[in-house]
């Protein structure tokens, strides 16, 4: 169904229509289905785990005495350390093993959780959401490995990645509603501590469901290379980060993203001279591998930043309550399912990059359709289902990404791919609502002298929905471009 790539111009996988041969589609074994349920049980409460405290945060900053302006820390803690280590943890998973690597995440969730719930002050509470990215870090990119170890290269391996894309895009939405239920049913603390039980299942049935899997030989850690690749994506993911908040001209965040970007670039040339690379720089000029990631890059920065400013529209424009938003996006969360179990099929007609393309296009134009809302409810139902329509795209376009990034290489590097494919989705959760919160910003300010709060407000809103349908829009050109004509040219 696709073919193995070769060093330099190589054809992407699935980059066209599958060739028919008339043979039934393969089915899973039970083991199979176990390993199935179980990984993307795990990958589904992860994700929950990222955004559950979104609603629940005006109630713990009371509670703990959080000031105002460091609430943002509770969710910037988290993305720093999941940003800045994924792609390490997931070529360490390659040496020490997947399966060990998976058991020693949720291990450090629960002692991650644990530490947040009872936290009696704020920087206790901000020490157990670093456990807790730096346990996404160890156990999101292993997990996946071993999906894409478990499944061989085709249809079986396209429905597990799109199973996995739904329950992912499920699970962020889930979060926001179980945060609200959790909140004003019981307490803020239960947002972390629910982790505690499900992170103990998962520990006590992977030894007897999933065998052990690792890279073969003895290859020993790239330190240098791991040393720069953490410190450049921290640096980076926090340059942006504090740039959303105090301003691009910051000083603090201009110098942080010039030392981020210093840092990579220095990470470019340790792997091209280290005997045993963190990343294989002849893996990293795979068109697949690159520009696969840039799509996904793009898919997830910018529907993260969408669903930050549709809350911000839902709750401060329209008037709806925290969990009455919850419980909108809950819709939203039902079409990107049905968008994750869609995609194979869309895949197996046009190929996984033309997939990755089309749900870039239907994100952009449906993200472009939400321009200039107005500030009635009636705009709800058009809301809705804009953001729907556009949940089919986003999966679509992840799901593209996972198999167009993964597929063609061999077991012994699928920690790295899918390490890259996990920084790749970590580093753009940090990323965008940063980016276009400070459009939102920058756009109220200059209409803050002429308009009302509320009409500023609106202004703003409608720039940043305008800012990330452009960009969803010029990547899906650019990877469309990059992975399909030339694809297509070089396979001529």
């Amino acid at each position: 169904m696709s073919t193995t790539l070769e060093t330099g111009s190589e054809s992407a996988p699935h980059a066209g229509p599958p060739v028919r041969t008339g043979d039934a589609a393969p089915k899973m074994t039970p083991r199979q289905r176990m390993i199935l349920v179980l990984l993307l049980g795990s990958q589904f409460m992860l994700a929950v785990d990222f955004s559950i405290l979104n609603v629940a945060l005006p109630k713990l900053g009371d509670g703990l005495g959080f000031r105002l302006a460091d609430l943002q820390w509770v969710a910037t803690s988290f993305a720093l350390a999941a940003a800045g280590f994924t792609l390490v943890f997931g070529r360490v998973a390659d040496l020490v093993g997947r399966r060990r690597m998976f058991m020693a995440g949720m291990a450090l969730l629960i002692v991650g959780s644990l530490v947040g719930g009872l936290a009696p002050t704020p920087g206790v509470l901000l020490v157990g959401r670093v456990i807790q990215g730096l346990a996404t870090a160890m156990a999101t990119p292993a997990a996946l490995s071993l999906l894409t170890t478990s499944f061989p290269e085709g249809p079986l391996r396209d429905r597990a990645l799109g199973l996995n894309g739904a329950l992912l895009a499920s699970g962020f939405t889930a979060g926001a509603v179980f945060g609200g239920l959790l909140t004003d049913t019981l307490s803020w603390r239960w947002a972390f501590l629910v982790n505690v039980p499900i992170a103990a299942a998962v520990i006590l049935a992977t030894p007897a469901v999933i065998a052990e899997s690792r890279a073969a030989g003895t290859t020993r850690l790239d330190v240098p290379g791991a040393v720069t690749a953490a410190g450049g994506l921290l640096a980076l993911v926090y340059g942006i980060t504090r740039a959303g908040e105090e301003g691009w001209g910051d000083t603090v965040a201009l110098a942080m993203l010039a030392a981020g970007a210093a840092l990579l670039v220095v990470f470019w040339f340790v792997e091209l001279h280290a005997e045993a690379p963190l990343a294989s720089v002849r893996l990293l000029r795979r068109r697949t591998v690159s520009w696969g990631n840039v799509g996904g890059l793009v898919t997830f920065t910018m529907e993260s930043a969408l669903v930050y400013v549709m809350t911000l529209y839902l709750q401060q424009v329209l008037g709806y309550s925290a969990l009455q938003t919850g419980l909108a996006f809950g819709v939203v969360g039902v079409a990107c399912f049905l968008g994750g179990v869609l995609a194979p099929r869309v895949i197996a007609r046009i190929g996984s990059a033309a997939a990755l393309v089309v749900g870039l296009v239907l994100q952009g134009v449906t993200t472009a359709a939400l321009f200039n809302v107005g500030d009635s409810r009636g705009q709800l139902a058009l809301v809705l289902a804009a953001l729907s329509l556009g949940g089919v795209g986003h999966l679509f376009a992840i799901v593209g990404f996972m198999v167009t990034s993964t597929s063609g290489v061999a077991d012994d590097e699928q920690g790295l791919v899918t390490g890259l494919a996990s920084m790749t989705q970590q580093v753009a959760l940090a990323m965008g609502i940063p980016v276009i919160s400070s459009v939102v910003t920058a756009r109220m300010e200059s209409q803050s002298g002429s308009h009302s709060e509320a009409d500023a407000l609106l202004s703003g809103i409608s720039a940043g929905v305008l800012v990330d349908a452009a960009i969803v829009l010029a990547g899906a050109l650019l990877v469309a471009f990059v992975l399909i004509r030339r694809g297509r040219a070089g396979a001529r």
